[in-house]
C-alpha cells in the first residue's frame, strides 16, 4: 500500500510539474536584467528589468514600472518573478516591466525613510522620489534597447505613494501613472487618523523602523518582530498597556517608532510628509485607484484625486473605487465578499479587464486602442452592489442632507436635548468582536464588521432612523458636526455611520453561522481628537462643562440603503485596541500618556449635532 501510495504521490508531483504557470510564461517571454541605476547624488537603486524576447528595431515596447520598498525579489538574473506587472492581461500584452529598491531599502544604497518629504529646490543634485524616478526613467532611455520612448508607473500601498510623487518627476516620457492605496497625507493615513495613533498597526513597525546595515535581498528585520502569544490579540494589547509602556518594551529602537512618539502634533516633520501640497502642474494621464474597504488607505486615493482635479487641469485624471479591502483589486477572489458582505462576482477582474489594462494600453501603446471609454470616477455603489461611471465626482446631482442626533433617534430637525454617555478609559469600547483579529499584521474586517456589539453599552450613543420607505443613495463627503461638552479636559470621537438590515434578512450568498437578519453593518466611520478641532498643529483641551464645536470627516462613500433597511449613527469616545486610548484628561504629548492620566469623563452630544451628506437626485 505504501508503494501505491508514493507512485501516487510521485504521478501527481510529475503531472503538477508539466502544468504552465505564470512563472514559466515569464521566463519564456522575458529576459531579465539586474542593474544599479545611478542617481543625481550618486546613490545607486537596485533595478531588475524584464525585456520581452521579441523586442526588437521593429518591435518597440514601452516601459512599466513599480518603485518600492517591498523588495523587487527574486534575485539573480536567473530568478524570475512569477508574473509581472499589475495583471495577467497586461503581462501577456508585454512591456518593458522596471522593477526598483528605493533608496536605503533591500539592495539599493542610500538611507531609507518614511515619505521622503518632497523638496521643492533648484538645487540639481538635491533628491527626492520624485528626482528618482525622474533620473530612473532618464536612464532606462538612455540604456535599454528597443524601447518605444514611453513610461507608465504604478504601485500599491507605499509603491503606490512612489507612483503618486512620481508623477511630479515631469519627464516628458512618462505618460501614465495609476497611484493605487497611495499614502497622501501622513498625519491621516496608515498610522494615524486625524492624528491619533492606529494601535491596530503595533506589529508592523520592524519593517518602516529599523534600517539595513549593507544591501540585503532578504528581510534583515525579522528578528524585531513582536510574536504572537495567543489567538485572544485583545490580551496582548490588555498586557501592553498605555503605548507609552509598548514603546519602551518593544520599540525603544525603532526609529519610525520614535518619529511617531516625538512628534504628537502636526508639526514640521508631519507638514513635510503631506505630499498634497506638492500636486501641481500634472500633465499626463492619472487613474487613482483605492477601495472603499481599505482600513490603511482610503484617504489617501480620495485626496489625491480631488488635489489633482483642483490643480492640474491639464491632467486626464480619473478615480476608481471598488469594494476592496487593501489592494484587493489586484487579485481575483472569485466571488467577492468582504468580511461577512458578498458585493459580486469576479469585480477585480472586472477592474483589471475594462479599466486599468485599457488606461495603460490606450496611453502606453498608441493606436492599439481608437478610444478609451474611461468615465471620470468609475465607483461601486456597496448597497446596489453595482458599478456607476460619473462624468463628473462628487456627482452634480445630488442635495445636501443633514441628520440630527436625538434621543436615540435620526432627525431632519435639530432640538434643544442632548444624549449623554459615561466614558471610561480603563474599560474602553472594542473595535470589533472578533478578538482573534486584533492579532492581525494590519487591520482589515472590521470596515464593514456587525456594530451589534457595541450597541447598548453606557459609552455607545446609538440613534436610529425609521424603517426607509425608499431606496436612499448617498455620495461624496460625509461630515459630522458635534457639539458636544465633557466633564473632563480632552476626548477623542468617534463617529460611525451604520446600515441596519432587515429582521429578516437573508442573502442569497453568505457565510456559515452569520446571522444576516439585523445586522449591522459598517458603512462608514472615523475617529477625531477634540484637540485638534481647530488646529492640527497648536492643539487645545476642552473647557470642562462647555459646548465645544467638533468636526469629524468621514471620508467619501457610494452607498444605497435599501427600501425595509434603517441608518444608524454610534458615537463614542474609545476605539480600542484598533485607536490607542485618550487618557480624557489633556496632557501635552498623549502618545506618553500614563496610566495615571486615565480620567472618566461624562459626554454630552447636544441635539444640534448632524451629520451632513448628498442624497442622489
Amino acid at each position: 500500500m505504501k508503494h501505491v501510495l508514493l507512485i501516487l504521490v510521485l504521478f501527481s508531483q510529475t503531472l503538477f510539474s508539466q502544468q504552465p504557470t505564470e512563472t514559466d510564461f515569464v521566463k519564456e517571454n522575458y529576459l531579465k536584467e539586474e542593474v544599479y541605476i545611478p542617481m543625481r547624488d550618486g546613490t545607486k537603486l537596485f533595478t531588475s528589468i524584464y525585456i520581452p524576447k521579441d523586442a526588437s528595431k521593429n518591435n518597440k515596447y514601452p516601459f512599466l514600472m513599480q518603485r518600492t520598498c517591498y523588495s523587487v525579489a527574486p534575485y539573480g538574473e536567473n530568478n524570475y518573478r512569477r508574473s509581472l506587472g499589475p495583471n495577467k492581461y497586461l503581462m501577456d500584452d508585454k512591456y518593458i516591466f522596471v522593477y526598483q529598491d528605493v533608496r536605503g531599502r533591500y539592495m539599493s544604497e542610500g538611507t531609507f525613510t518614511n515619505m521622503t518629504p518632497q523638496i521643492s529646490t533648484t538645487n540639481k543634485r538635491t533628491v527626492d522620489e520624485s528626482t528618482d524616478t525622474f533620473d530612473t526613467i532618464e536612464w532606462l532611455l538612455k540604456n535599454i534597447q528597443y524601447n518605444s520612448g514611453k513610461v507608465g508607473q504604478y504601485g500599491t500601498s507605499y509603491p503606490g505613494f512612489y507612483a503618486a510623487v512620481g508623477t511630479l518627476s515631469g519627464h516628458p516620457a512618462l505618460v501614465a501613472s495609476s497611484p493605487q492605496a497611495p499614502i497622501s497625507d501622513f498625519w491621516n493615513d496608515d498610522f494615524l487618523h486625524n492624528g491619533r495613533f492606529m494601535l491596530g498597526y503595533f506589529r508592523t513597525f520592524p519593517v518602516f523602523g529599523v534600517h539595513k546595515t549593507k544591501p540585503e535581498s532578504k528581510a534583515w528585520y525579522t528578528d524585531k518582530m513582536v510574536p504572537i502569544t495567543s489567538k485572544d490579540g485583545l490580551a496582548f494589547y490588555r498586557e501592553m498597556g498605555t503605548l507609552k509602556e509598548g514603546f519602551e518594551k518593544y520599540y525603544q529602537d525603532n526609529f519610525f517608532m520614535r518619529e511617531i512618539m516625538d512628534h504628537p502634533n502636526y508639526d514640521q516633520y508631519w507638514q513635510e510628509r503631506n505630499l498634497l501640497p506638492h500636486l501641481k502642474g500634472i500633465k499626463h494621464a492619472v487613474l487613482t485607484v483605492g477601495g472603499w474597504f481599505d482600513a490603511e488607505d482610503l484617504a489617501g486615493p480620495l485626496n489625491i484625486y480631488k488635489t489633482i482635479e483642483r490643480t492640474s487641469p491639464k491632467a486626464k485624471n480619473s478615480l476608481v473605487m471598488g469594494p476592496f479591502a487593501h489592494g484587493g483589486w489586484g487579485r481575483e477572489s472569485g466571488k467577492t465578499f468582504h468580511n461577512d458582505i458578498y458585493f459580486g462576482d469576479s469585480i477585480a477582474t472586472y477592474y483589471q479587464k475594462q479599466i486599468e489594462t485599457p488606461f495603460f494600453t490606450y496611453h502606453l501603446k498608441p493606436g492599439t486602442l481608437k478610444e478609451l471609454n474611461l468615465a471620470e470616477a468609475v465607483l461601486f455603489d456597496t448597497g446596489k452592489n453595482q458599478w456607476e461611471h460619473f462624468s463628473t465626482y462628487p456627482p452634480s446631482n445630488v442635495e445636501k442632507t443633514r441628520i440630527y442626533f436625538h434621543e436615540g433617534q435620526l432627525k431632519s430637525t435639530a432640538s434643544q436635548g442632548f444624549s449623554e454617555y459615561f466614558s471610561d478609559p480603563n474599560n474602553p469600547v472594542l473595535s470589533s468582536a472578533n478578538l482573534q483579529s486584533f492579532n492581525g499584521f494590519t487591520p482589515r474586517s472590521y470596515m464593514t464588521e456587525d456594530q451589534r456589539f457595541a450597541v447598548g453599552r453606557p459609552d455607545v450613543l446609538t440613534f436610529t432612523s425609521d424603517i426607509l420607505e425608499n431606496d436612499l443613495t448617498i455620495t461624496g463627503e460625509l461630515n459630522a458636526m458635534l457639539n458636544a461638552e465633557t466633564s473632563a479636559s480632552d476626548a477623542d470621537f468617534i463617529v460611525k455611520l451604520i446600515d441596519v438590515y432587515p429582521l429578516d434578512y437573508e442573502p442569497k450568498e453568505k457565510k456559515e453561522s452569520v446571522l444576516y437578519g439585523n445586522y449591522h453593518q459598517m458603512v462608514r466611520s472615523e475617529i477625531m481628537p477634540a484637540r485638534f478641532r481647530e488646529n492640527r498643529a497648536s492643539p487645545i483641551p476642552m473647557t470642562p462643562h462647555t459646548k465645544t464645536t467638533v468636526p469629524v470627516k468621514l471620508q467619501d462613500v457610494l452607498h444605497t440603503f435599501k427600501k425595509g433597511h434603517r441608518i444608524q449613527v454610534q458615537i463614542s469616545s474609545t476605539w480600542f485596541p484598533l485607536f490607542t486610548v485618550n487618557p480624557q484628561k489633556y496632557v501635552a504629548n498623549v502618545n506618553k500618556a500614563e496610566k495615571s492620566d486615565y480620567t472618566k469623563a461624562f459626554i454630552k452630544i447636544h441635539g444640534d449635532s448632524y451629520l451632513e451628506f448628498n442624497v442622489s437626485q
